[in-house]
């Protein structure tokens, strides 16, 4: 690209700053090519979206509708969007982490993007980034020029916008009225290079065209022009039945043979997207137009160009134009329809081929819309805008050309031709008033590094999950066991103190910016910035992450374990998002590598598999006896109808671990655990525990139980014994914990222990299948204990397998 500094200018306010920008220019100033070279080159993350599907196809981006899932009707500023509203607002997670990572949205032909709908925009952005923030704080690039095409609103639809609108221009939006965009007017027009030609089209695009101009451009006035159809004219007509009716009659004069070229769709390619007909009738001596530019290397055509057909061939079209020494051998063109999706390993935002159209990329010329003509460019054209209906389309139609000496007009130009609104004129002559200048650009650039700074140590975040955490806890705290209050407080008050640092620091920062020079290159600036960052990091590591590693709970209400973890996710993964901000910045701020990090942070918590909370029970050395006893009180609550923690509480399994209770009378003792519950369920919790304290060789209370008496104790050193006699005798593993009125998993580790002798082979004790799936997924994982194990693996795995396999590869 020539250089251009409104082009150069737009380029640095995308790419160094957070400038909503709105990028126009005339006809042929090189907005379709900026967007090109902004996708291949910027740095920031970024989605591109159009308000058809033709021209999201032409922008390789996808319709608006579609990416924000958008109702179709109007969009009342106060209506909910939310799934409520009967409209398909659920997002899928991808989604929601493309929107949380978006740098910047670029908006393609925003002249044709409705006020109700550019505000839709902005809620959902809001709902899913940051709420606080216009666009939820994502940058937009809005290219187009309003003195083209303009958006399509219904009379009916209109009674109920007006209320809230001044009028369907994307800029009467509320969104654009408070996002202190910036116009960006690019100026040099590559289309056309006479001058005469390009002030009568800055005549008619202003609505000033004068007498002059109206006779200059009337020279070339000719009603009753037949074009030579070796010359290439194309018509361009205000309505689409009069462009048919010229093609199918011009076409059906020929006497050559008809020869139909069928479009192949594959995936998803929606019909209003695809860019030419599914079935493509041609005849020798047809004249068309590429619709697309040519993807080989030659580049021998491009997006607009007319010729004529000499040779139909089954897979391929000769086409030879006016102008060139060679023919164009024409074969199928294919348009990809995209999505966008997050790279699993880069965590870049990616675009996916989900369908594809293939077909031949030429179309019937002899006459096309003026509004399919958009972003073309004729060598000659014949102009017949009787029946101008729409702001800019008289516009849109002679700024197609490249010049006068191609350019036939049916009609004579006049002011009736001309329509342009009011609106628009007002907001143009008013941004050509304000446009920006590189001053302007640098006070930007410091402010948007300025910003993002500040960012950086903003602790505001997590206020709300450590208050709702304590709201929980306070009104639910005789259902919940451990220590959750006092780190949590811990937290709090680091986070209010933190917050007057980084109030105090930013003012600091913001002192020592000069407007003219950037924070990045800012010596003072960098030095404070390294400190803060030594500072926020230990502040950080002391009094939140080290509070939070402390932080334990149990409860058997599901629906309250479910709203504290959510609630302390949040929490872990914005001091995972504060480590990886500190660690990557530690030598100093830059811009690049902020943005780089900002959006690895919303990818943290999806990139290794989640731990299982730590509970209270971790704590106690009896976390296998916690285990079986949950087992047993689910198998009770099964069997007897009732809800698991009618057998007993959370806190009264923590306190029977804890004090290991061996009859009835020590068992009456832990909080819960009543005469009626000791009596229907007691003699079951003591068997487990002692089978329990047997197989570990902890000493017990010598008092004798109900069950105990009723059965004379084994001598300890003999129950393993007795375990392999029955086992040996034929008898499995459930049946000998029958007999013995044992755990199953107590029998498998007296077996166990005769595994070394050769008595028992392991896989006696476990199936063949599981002893493989172990033996290579145990080394994969690291763990700090058999129950951490046990979370991380299938539930088909029990403790006693593991313990098995653990075992052998200890060994």
């Amino acid at each position: 690209m020539d250089v251009n500094k409104e082009l150069d200018l737009a380029w640095d306010f995308v790419n160094l700053t957070d400038r909503n920008v709105f990028l126009t220019g005339k006809a042929g100033t090189g907005k379709t090519t900026f967007l090109h070279k902004l996708r291949m080159k910027s740095l920031k993350r970024m989605v591109v979206v159009a308000p058809t599907g033709v021209a999201a196809i032409n922008a390789k981006g996808v319709t608006i509708h579609s990416f924000f899932q958008m109702p179709f009707g109007p969009i009342l500023p106060d209506a909910d969007l939310g799934a409520s509203s009967g409209f398909n607002r659920k997002f899928n997670k991808t989604k929601i982490n493309i929107i949380k990572s978006l740098d910047l949205l670029v908006i393609d032909e925003i002249s044709m993007v409705r006020a109700d709908l550019l505000d839709g925009i902005d809620k959902t952005l809001r709902r899913y980034k940051n709420k606080n923030k216009v666009f939820g704080g994502v940058q937009l690039l809005m290219i187009g020029d309003l003195q083209q095409l303009s958006p399509v609103v219904k009379d009916n639809e209109w009674q109920l916008l007006k209320a809230y609108y001044k009028n369907a221009f994307f800029f009467s939006s509320r969104a654009y009225q408070q996002c202190n965009a910036i116009t960006v007017e690019l100026k040099h027009i590559y289309r056309q290079d006479n001058p005469k030609f390009i002030d009568i089209l800055n005549e008619i695009r202003n609505n000033c065209l004068t007498q002059a101009s109206a006779d200059e451009l009337n020279k070339c006035y000719q009603p009753n022009f037949v074009p030579d159809e070796k010359e290439g004219y194309v018509a361009l007509t205000t309505h689409n039945n009069k462009a048919e009716q010229i093609n199918n009659a011009e076409l059906d004069k020929l006497q050559t043979k008809a020869r139909t070229y069928k479009a192949s769709i594959e995936g998803k390619f929606p019909d209003y997207a695809c860019p030419n007909d599914e079935k493509l009738e041609l005849k020798v001596g047809a004249q068309v137009m590429f619709i697309k530019n040519d993807s080989s290397v030659e580049k021998r055509y491009f997006n607009g160009k007319i010729g004529k057909v000499i040779l139909l061939d089954k897979d391929e079209v000769v086409v030879k134009c006016p102008d060139d020494d060679f023919n164009i051998i024409t074969t199928p063109e294919t348009w990809e329809n995209i999505n966008y999706t997050v790279d699993a390993e880069t965590k870049a935002i990616t675009e996916n081929k989900i369908g594809s159209y293939t077909q031949m990329p030429l179309r019937l010329a002899w006459a096309i819309t003026i509004h399919k003509s958009q972003g073309l460019t004729f060598e000659k054209a014949i102009i017949d805008a009787q029946g101008a209906f729409a702001h800019g389309q008289t516009y849109v139609a002679l700024s197609r050309c490249k010049s006068l000496e191609g350019l036939v007009l049916k009609n004579k130009i006049d002011s009736s031709q001309i329509i342009s609104d009011s609106n628009v004129l007002s907001f143009v002559k008013n941004a050509e008033d304000n446009q920006p200048d590189i001053g302007i650009l640098n006070e930007s650039k410091a402010e948007f590094q300025l910003h993002l700074i500040s960012e950086l140590f903003e602790y505001y975040q997590f206020l709300y999950p450590v208050n709702r955490v304590l709201d929980i806890y306070y009104k639910n705290r005789t259902v919940i066991e451990g220590q959750v209050e006092a780190p949590l407080n811990t937290i709090k008050a680091a986070v209010a103190n933190l917050l007057k640092v980084s109030k105090g620091f930013s003012a600091q920062i913001k002192a020592l910016s000069q407007s003219s020079e950037a924070p990045e290159t800012n010596k003072n600036i960098q030095e404070r910035f390294v400190k803060a960052i030594r500072y926020f990091n230990e502040q950080t590591q002391t009094n939140i992450s080290a509070p939070f590693k402390t932080l334990a709970f149990a409860t058997d209400n599901k629906t309250i374990e479910k709203d504290i973890n959510k609630f302390l996710d949040t929490i872990e993964e914005l001091i995972k998002s504060k480590n990886l901000y500190f660690n990557g910045l530690k030598d100093g701020f830059n811009a690049r590598k902020f943005l780089e990090l900002r959006a690895k942070s919303v990818f943290l918590a999806k990139d290794k598999p989640k731990k299982p909370r730590k509970s209270v029970l971790d704590g106690t050395t009896n976390l296998e006896l916690a285990e079986l006893l949950r087992i047993l009180r689910n198998e009770i609550a099964e069997e007897n109808d009732l809800i698991h923690y009618q057998i007993f509480t959370q806190k009264a399994l923590y306190e029977i671990c804890e004090t290991l209770p061996t009859n009835k009378k020590e068992l009456l003792k832990v909080n819960g655990m009543g005469k009626v519950r000791v009596e229907k369920y007691g003699n079951d919790i003591l068997k487990v525990i002692h089978a329990y304290c047997d197989e570990n060789n902890i000493e017990i209370s010598k008092e004798p139980t109900v069950f105990e008496a009723e059965k004379p104790k084994k001598k300890r050193g003999d129950t393993k014994k007795e375990s392999l006699k029955l086992f040996k005798s034929g008898k499995s593993i459930d049946e000998i914990a029958g007999e013995r009125e044992l755990n199953p998993n107590t029998i498998t580790g007296h077996l166990a222990h005769f595994i070394p002798t050769g008595e028992v082979k392991i896989t006696d004790l476990i199936s063949e299948a599981h002893y493989k799936e172990l033996k290579k997924l145990i080394p994969k994982h690291t763990f700090e204990g058999l129950s951490d194990l046990k979370h991380q693996l299938d539930d088909k795995y029990t403790y006693g397998e593991l313990r098995l396999v653990l075992g052998e590869l200890n060994e």
